[in-house]
């Protein structure tokens, strides 16, 4: 088993946000490549926010004990335990200050993120802005925000009945909390990130994000690794083609990579 920190904690914005930090094993004396895992935004099923990370903690032990990375899987504001409350700002600052976290693990000698679905988008552009990420993996994400964008105000309360907003009165400004999610496009980002590598992965039946959005990311990239899974859905963690994709990618890229 790696050796995890269930309540890993570090402040965003303000926010007290906890992680799942998991470490591999067996450590070298050398250096060992880290992970941000970004988990997507929370389904309207039973539990809501509150459940946003357990889907991601087996996969971020498989990383750790099977690759030998350190992994970071962050809770985003107002999701599993974590301050705060939701904004597509505020989610991208989380995944910038998680970068800054997970640097600062003494066994870290270089940084990769992956995403699934809004945290995958947030990956790109978090990545297109920092050159110590050496390389995203994104699932499902969508290229931009603009089904939210036509109608804010229903994503508001959509928010607040999922429970990733819990505070009252929040936000102080509906204008300026509706105008950031405009502001960020992954497809206006992903240009900067490369040449640096970027996976893409995403189901071909995806009820949620078109398998279209991840084509637009990958030809705005211009060397991109597309990989369509057929007949799969959005939840692709949980499907085992769409993991053994994302884990020979992490395996090629720590090959390929001096620490």
């Amino acid at each position: 088993m790696p050796d995890v920190e269930l309540e890993h904690r570090f402040e965003s914005g303000g926010n007290d946000l906890v992680s799942y930090l998991a470490r591999p094993e067996h450590r070298p004396d050398r250096r060992v490549p880290g992970l941000v895992m970004c988990h997507g935004f929370p389904s309207g099923g039973a539990g809501g926010a509150s459940v946003t990370s357990s889907a991601y903690l087996t996969l971020a032990d498989r990383i750790a004990d099977d690759l030998g990375w350190t992994v970071l899987a962050l809770n985003y504001r107002g999701c599993g335990g974590s301050g705060g409350d939701f904004s597509v700002g505020g989610w991208f600052e989380d995944t910038r200050n998680a970068l800054d976290e997970l640097s600062a693990q003494p066994e870290v000698g270089a940084i990769w993120i992956a995403g699934f679905g809004t945290g995958g988008a947030l990956g790109i552009a978090a990545g297109a802005a920092d050159e110590r990420v050496r390389g995203v993996a994104a699932v499902a994400p969508p290229a931009d925000f603009d089904d939210w964008r036509r109608n804010p105000r229903r994503l508001l309360l959509h928010s607040r009945r999922i429970g990733v907003i819990a505070t009252d009165g929040y936000p102080e400004s509906f204008d300026e909390w509706a105008a950031e999610i405009a502001s960020l496009k992954a497809a206006d980002a992903v240009a900067e990130l490369a040449p640096r590598p970027l996976l893409l992965v995403h189901g071909s039946d995806d009820e949620l994000v078109p398998v279209f959005d991840s084509r637009v990311l990958a030809d705005a990239h211009g060397s991109a690794d597309l990989r369509i899974i057929g007949g799969a859905s959005h939840a692709l963690r949980y499907d085992p083609r769409a993991v053994a994709v994302l884990l020979g990618w992490l395996e090629r890229q720590r090959n390929r990579t001096v620490l």
